[in-house]
């Protein structure tokens, strides 16, 4: 007898994943292809688009081959801030442009010229360039008018692997709203520039995160998900099993707080740091903070690893040692929070002589000290004025004694948890389309955590 699953597409950055699921939620299958990079016209690195394209179709195809497993659904977890431009016939005319690259200057400055140095704030999100997605899009129409004139639609890059699952185009809520300065958080529409832009026109229907089409796969009938941005996706598995307030960190290349609990609008002073808004699955706003963390520990591992001729992931072998942890921390100075400016800028640890460590065991808990000291102002920014005692942490850090039991050192008054729920992303897309497709009630164990005191751990 086969086993009805749900595959799962989780697409970051670095890793690309496919995941087969039960009913109960128990992983079935699972397997992770790292894709090589092209460049744009510019010669800057970005996401090959067809490698993308193909590894997706011939991966469903595969599981769907599969004799144990029936396919009864399909799910969509993909990175936001990448617009796919596609024309009439489905064709991209754009590459998948990297979100780090440099955004004209002279343009940013028309756009708010335009439409206001408040843009920022009605949208919710600083300033950041071509990770504010919709840039993208307004760049192509100022410096590409004929590559903008090609475009029939901008589909959000988990909506794009959706769109070649069935043909049909969608534009979904989680992936409006992060930080694309597309959507005015103040009247919960699109903000008045993208109509006078003509950029939407060029977007797709919005369709509710749970909606789904039906295709045909190996002759069975398969229902397809529109796609949900990953931070977003992340979220649900918590908020499905966790009425009490809390806040989520979300930690992979970039370390992003979400608080749903905070229903304050956005300062000033927190759009100058780095905070944003979110939408929720259920087009709620979501406050967050964010830290590009992820990237700076990957960057500052390698510089350890070649200084102390240590192998690549010499770290993951490294165990918590408090005492070591406790005297580095007495001869670090904290970050004043004044100091702290959020998103790139990176911690301490860069500026550091590796010549003034004994091991790379010692250096590598100096790095996650710096690392922490920046999450923990990070994360207060999001919790403040709320009630909020509990933090969750899913991804690469939550699976570190190092960071975990830091973090905790660092919120003293919390509850502090890492969640063995590693797949937090992909598991959140399953469940967003759960009752089309699982004919089982949703699992109230769906995620196990550690507490982290300055007890000994335990598992709840």
């Amino acid at each position: 007898m086969t086993i009805p699953v749900i595959a799962v597409f989780d697409i970051g950055r670095t890793n690309k994943k496919i995941f087969l699921f039960d009913e109960h939620y128990h992983i079935r299958y699972e397997k992770e292809t790292h894709l090589p990079e092209t460049k744009d016209e510019d010669g800057y690195q970005c996401q090959d688009i067809a490698a993308l394209k193909t590894w997706v179709l011939q991966s469903i195809k595969e599981v769907a081959r599969f004799p144990e497993f029936e396919i009864k659904a399909i799910s969509i977890s993909a990175h936001g801030a990448s617009f796919v431009n596609i024309n009439e016939h489905g064709e991209p005319v754009t590459p998948l442009y990297n979100y780090l690259k440099p955004f004209p200057n002279y343009l940013q400055k028309k756009l708010y010229g335009d439409y206001g140095i408040n843009l920022p704030k009605i949208t919710a999100s600083p300033s950041l360039g071509n990770l504010n997605s919709g840039l993208q899009l307004y760049r192509l129409r100022y410096e590409k008018p004929e590559v903008f004139d090609k475009i029939k639609y901008a589909l959000h890059l988990p909506q794009y692997i959706g769109y070649l699952l069935t043909g049909k185009v969608s534009s979904d809520m989680t992936s409006i709203g992060c930080h694309t300065q597309l959507w005015n958080f103040e009247t919960n529409q699109y903000h008045d520039w993208v109509s006078r832009e003509e950029i939407s026109s060029r977007l797709a229907p919005v369709r509710s995160a749970n909606e789904v089409t039906a295709i045909t796969l190996n002759d069975n009938h398969v229902l397809v998900g529109i796609g949900l941005h990953d931070s977003s996706a992340a979220l649900i598995p918590y908020l499905k099993n966790f009425t009490d307030p809390f806040v989520l960190i979300s930690t992979g290349t970039w370390c992003i707080t979400l608080n749903p609990f905070n229903p304050f609008p956005l300062t000033d002073e927190e759009l100058q740091k780095d905070c944003l808004c979110y939408l929720s699955f259920e087009g709620k706003p979501v406050k967050a903070s964010r830290l590009f963390a992820g990237q700076e520990h990957e960057d500052q591992v390698k510089r350890i690893a070649v200084h102390f001729n240590k192998e690549d992931g010499f770290y993951k072998s490294i165990a918590y040692h408090k005492n070591l942890a406790d005297q580095l921390l007495e001869q670090t100075k904290p970050l004043p929070e004044n100091e702290f400016h959020g998103g790139t800028s990176g911690s301490a640890f860069a500026q550091r002589n590796l010549t003034f460590f004994d091991s790379a065991e010692q250096a590598y808990h100096q790095l996650l000290i710096d690392i922490v000291n920046q999450q923990a102002i990070s994360t207060q920014l999001v919790l403040k004025k709320t009630n909020v005692n509990r933090i969750f942490v899913d991804g690469g850090f939550s699976k570190s004694p190092i960071y975990m039991n830091l973090l905790a050192k660092a919120f003293p008054k919390m509850n502090v948890y890492g969640a063995s729920m590693a797949q937090a992303s992909a598991l959140g897309a399953a469940l967003a389309v759960h009752e089309h497709w699982n004919t089982q009630p949703l699992p109230e164990n769906l995620i196990s955590l550690v507490a982290y005191r300055s007890a000994p751990v335990t598992t709840l």
